[in-house]
């Protein structure tokens, strides 16, 4: 476990993003953040830092010590535990150009704070009890949401939603662990079948809980990394013009030049409120130069390692050997066949396959169908759920899985009537494991590893 032993210093931070904006702000907190406050800032009423109310904005100016204006700002105070570390907290909002934002930085280490460490206002907040280890991840999560439906399942997190499922399951856990300690505390007293069957059916219904939990595991992780959809087919088919079409934008040169693709050309999109990465890759089978031969092999190391594949075709004529040896050359098992050009009369001769969408990337024709069946596909055939308690973090999942197997265990050794020490023993482990994840049990390196990927201004 890790132990805190409280912080002793006030750390600071530019936390708007780098680069020149309208504002930019720096975040002090700790015990002497108002002193560091008043000084390098001088409100325009003679007002002192240590005499505003909590949630309070005062004008004036940054100056050093020497009494030269830097810029000015705008002050605003927060006092502990009212703050997003529950200590006291001050934030200067300046002119977002880099230079001043910058000086009102060093102003402030000059003055008795130090740069905070990469998440460490997070960190900080975690350890001084404002929110569990679950939320803190989630801050990321909300931070580095890609579409609508990313970011409300990092607020559901961040709101303490998965805390607060875990939550019941480990008390389901404890209840059934005090019923165990009190048959080995007081073995003269006999426990009924009954009470016995009653027992293993709640750590039933606990691990039923857990299970719900796992099966979310693989639209989280799609809500949080995305997935990789790769256009590939020979030359002229369209997958340039598949590719704006998806994108509502033409980024890809598209002309009736064969070969007019000769790089893997890489676009993010929101589809469906997934996020997906788009890879448009070369359509050159015979290369005619080094530039094409290292573009082929691109093309290929992009197949496999997609998510999904669209092998376009062009359905308005008779297919080619040159598509039958892509086909044959694809093992990607998640394959869909893409027939273009749906607009012009179908050519015959394409046969079927087990995933095939008509589609027209010139008038959209058939455009919906097939992000739906792309998304299908990605979620193993199942709708992608993206509501309710989502696991998106690796290290959840995992933890989970051990508790689920420690639970599965204890159920065993109830049923089989071996000793009840090494139910105990079991439920104790699962209990661990899901403290581990809201941070009741976790250790420091565990911490540090997470908070080290924060940004520093968070």
């Amino acid at each position: 476990m890790y132990q805190y032993k409280g912080f002793e210093d006030t750390i600071a931070a530019i936390i708007t993003p780098a680069g020149t904006g309208g504002v930019g702000i720096v975040r002090l907190s700790g015990a002497d953040a108002f002193a560091v406050l008043a000084r390098v800032f001088t409100a325009r009423d003679g007002t002192q830092p240590s005499a505003w109310p909590g949630f309070s904005v005062h004008y004036g100016r940054v100056t050093t010590g020497a009494g030269d204006v830097v810029d000015e700002a705008l002050a605003a105070v927060m006092r502990a535990p009212k703050s997003y570390t529950r200590e006291d907290v001050a934030e200067i909002s300046c002119h977002g150009g880099p230079a001043a934002v910058r000086a009102v930085l060093e102003l402030c280490l000059e003055n008795g704070a130090r740069l905070a460490q990469p998440g460490e206002y997070t960190k900080r907040a975690f350890l001084n009890g404002r929110i569990d280890l679950a939320q803190a991840e989630a801050v990321m999560d909300v931070i580095n949401a890609r579409t609508d439906a990313a970011l409300r399942a990092g607020e559901r997190q961040l709101k303490g939603e998965l805390s607060t499922e875990l939550d019941a399951v480990r008390q389901a856990l404890l209840n059934a662990l005090a019923g165990i300690e009190a048959v080995l505390n007081f073995p003269e007293d006999d426990t009924d079948q009954g009470q016995a069957a009653a027992l293993r059916d709640d750590l039933a219904a606990a691990r039923g809980r857990i299970e719900a939990l796992l099966a979310t595991a693989k639209s989280g992780r799609i809500l949080k990394e995305g997935i990789k959809v790769v256009i590939c087919g020979k030359p002229n088919v369209g997958k340039s013009s598949l590719l704006n079409a998806l994108l509502r934008a033409p980024r890809a040169i598209v002309t009736d030049v064969a070969g007019t693709t000769r790089d893997v050309l890489e676009e993010a999109a929101n589809i469906n409120g997934i996020p997906v990465n788009l890879v448009d890759t070369a359509g050159i089978l015979a290369p005619r130069d080094k530039i094409e031969e290292e573009a082929v092999r691109r093309s290929r190391a992009a197949v496999e390692s997609a998510d999904i594949v669209l092998l376009v075709l062009d359905g308005s004529r008779p297919p080619e050997a040159v598509d039958r040896v892509l086909a044959a050359e694809i093992r990607n098992p998640h394959t869909i066949h893409v027939r273009n050009k749906a607009d012009l009369p179908a050519a015959e001769g394409h046969g079927a396959h087990a995933r095939t969408v008509n589609i027209s990337a010139l008038t959209r024709l058939g455009l919906e169908e097939l992000k739906a069946a792309m998304i299908t596909l990605a979620c193993d055939g199942a709708a992608c759920d993206t509501r309710g308690v989502i696991l998106n973090d690796i290290r959840h999942v995992d933890a989970l899985r051990r508790a689920g197997e420690a639970l599965v265990r204890a159920v065993d050794a109830l049923r089989d009537k071996v000793p009840p020490e090494f139910a105990a023993e079991d439920l104790k482990l699962a209990v661990n494991e899901l403290d581990a994840i809201t941070g009741r049990n976790v250790d420091e390196d565990v911490l540090e590893r997470i908070f080290s990927g924060f940004c520093i201004g968070k």
